[in-house]
Formats: structure tokens, C-alpha cells, sequence
């Protein structure tokens, strides 16, 4: 397992520092925050004597592929639940779905009203009667021990050096793992992915700390979402950095960075660690939407 800082070789105002941790590097499979959110869950799952994990997950995401990864290497049977009956016929056209398939993972595709009721009992009821035995992971992966693990990421060092701590959030569980495990003197500022300032309540079940706050204005029109603008920026962060990010978090994440130092929201001779949560699964995914619209893609290879 190997995470660092980098720092990003591009010079900002008012001896403002950026560095980025690279929990992408983790794990080829199960990177990023997902190593750290299934870290625990698969250790319950094992000492309880479940089989079978089976989680929730869209057409491209990236809880699916790892699930699927982390079933194969640990010895567990995976079910992904997937929103989407279109999707049935198209496993071979969907990057993220062929490569869960192709790790052993057996899909179960629901339409989407269906899938709005994913945690209620009845639907776990019925989702039992048909595969049996299993352990649940929410949606994302986000529940208590995935948020004890994602506590993980920061270390004492990092909770020393840096005035600000950026993450981007999708279910929540990352940056409450981060809140919970960081000092007074860090500000924690979550980018949300998602239409809607929802978020702030969701971590607030997590938290206790008051020294964060969820910044909604970069999520590109939704989760999923890209514009041509967004696209141009992850391209040039790549030229300058060669570190690639995801479009769906990291991508968002970076942007708002960038778009807020160049505001003045930072002060003077701040350091800012931003988290790189992983996803780069999803690259291809999207990557196949852009094509098919004509529009600029992600280019990662040299």
C-alpha cells in the first residue's frame, strides 16, 4: 500500500501551496477512498461468516468495480444491484459493468423506481429471498466502518502542514472520516458532485467537528455530469502535472480548487492538501459518452 503528497508544479499568487495525496495509488483495483471504505467492511463481513457482499451501484460507477475487485482478491461472492433495466443487454458496451463481470460479480439490474427504495427493508427482504445470505454495503460504500476507515487517511503529519484539507463527496463517508480525524487548526472543505446543499446534513450524522463546510458550486450540473469546460481543464491539469483526475469528483474537485485560489478565497500562504479519492475507472466509461457526442475527451496516455 502507497499513498503521498505531491505537490503541484504550477506556481499560484500570494505564496499559495498545492498538494495533492495520491490515495489513487493504493491499490490498481480498489483505490483511492474505496480501499479505505471497504477496508473494515470486508473485515466484519469475514468475521461474521458472510460469503457474499452485495451493494448498490449506476451504469459507470466506481463502488461496483471495486466490490467486484475486493470479492475476487478476498474470496467473496459479489452482487451488484444496478440502476437501469436498459442496461441488461449492454454489459459489453459498458467499460466499468464488463470489468465487474469479468471479476466474478453477479448483476441484478432494477428500474429506477426501484432502485429509490434500495434501503428500505422490505427490498432487502426480497433481495435476500432471492440471493440468500449476504453482507450489505450501501450505495458508495458509505456507513460507520467506512468512515472508521477513511479516518485513516490523513496522517499526523499531514494534520500539521496544512491549513486546508479539500476532498470531493459523493455519499459523505470520505470527508467525515477526514473531519473526524483532523485538528482545530485544519479546515476541511468538501466539493460536492451533486445538484443540492443535502450533504451538510448527511455528515453531520458522522460528525461532531465544526471546522468544515461543503462548497455546491462545482458539480457541473449534477452527478455524472461534464461540460466541455471541465474536460479542457482535466486535460491541461494532466499536461502540467501527469496526474490524471476522474470527471465525476476529482476532476470537480480540482477545478474549484484552482477557480478559488484565482478568486481570493484562500489567504495568503496557504497550504492546501487535496485528497485524490481514485475513480479513474470511470475515465473510459465517459470517455465512450464524449465520443459518441462528438466532444473533446480525457487524454491520459503520452
Amino acid at each position: 500500500m502507497k499513498s503521498s503528497n505531491q505537490k503541484i508544479p504550477i506556481h499560484f499568487p500570494n505564496e499559495i501551496e498545492l498538494f495533492i495525496k495520491r490515495e489513487d495509488l493504493l491499490h490498481p483495483i480498489i483505490s483511492g477512498n474505496k480501499f479505505r471504505k471497504l477496508k473494515y467492511n470486508l473485515a466484519e463481513a469475514k468475521r461474521l461468516g458472510y460469503k457474499k457482499l452485495l451493494t448498490f451501484g449506476g451504469a459507470f460507477s466506481n463502488h461496483i468495480i471495486a466490490v467486484a475487485g475486493a470479492g475476487k482478491e478476498f474470496g467473496f461472492e459479489t452482487i451488484g444491484i444496478i440502476r437501469g433495466e436498459e442496461l441488461i443487454d449492454k454489459i459489453g458496451e459498458n467499460p466499468s459493468l464488463q470489468f465487474a463481470h469479468e471479476h466474478g460479480m453477479q448483476f441484478h439490474f432494477t428500474d429506477r423506481t426501484s432502485y429509490r427504495d434500495k434501503t428500505s427493508p422490505q427490498f432487502l427482504l426480497k433481495l435476500q429471498e432471492m440471493f440468500g445470505s449476504f453482507y450489505f454495503i450501501p450505495e458508495g460504500g458509505t456507513n460507520d466502518l467506512a468512515v472508521k476507515g477513511c479516518e485513516e487517511i490523513l496522517t499526523i503529519e499531514d494534520k500539521m502542514e496544512f491549513s486546508h484539507i479539500c476532498c470531493a463527496i459523493g455519499t459523505a463517508g470520505t470527508i467525515s472520516g477526514i473531519i473526524n480525524s483532523s485538528i482545530e487548526n485544519n479546515q476541511i472543505i468538501g466539493f460536492s458532485s451533486l445538484k443540492g446543499d443535502f450533504l451538510s446534513d448527511v455528515i453531520r450524522n458522522f460528525v461532531q467537528k465544526k471546522n468544515w463546510n461543503v462548497n455546491c458550486e462545482y458539480h457541473f450540473g449534477g452527478y455524472g455530469k461534464v461540460s466541455d469546460e471541465l474536460i479542457s481543464f482535466l486535460n491541461f491539469f494532466y499536461m502540467k502535472t501527469k496526474i490524471p483526475l476522474d470527471p465525476v469528483y476529482t476532476g470537480k474537485m480540482m477545478f474549484g480548487i484552482f477557480d478559488l485560489i484565482e478568486s481570493g478565497y484562500f489567504p495568503p500562504n496557504s497550504k492546501i492538501l487535496a485528497i485524490h479519492t481514485g475513480g479513474l475507472q470511470g475515465v473510459a466509461g465517459m470517455n465512450d459518452m464524449l465520443q459518441k457526442k462528438n466532444k473533446e475527451t480525457i487524454q491520459y496516455n503520452d
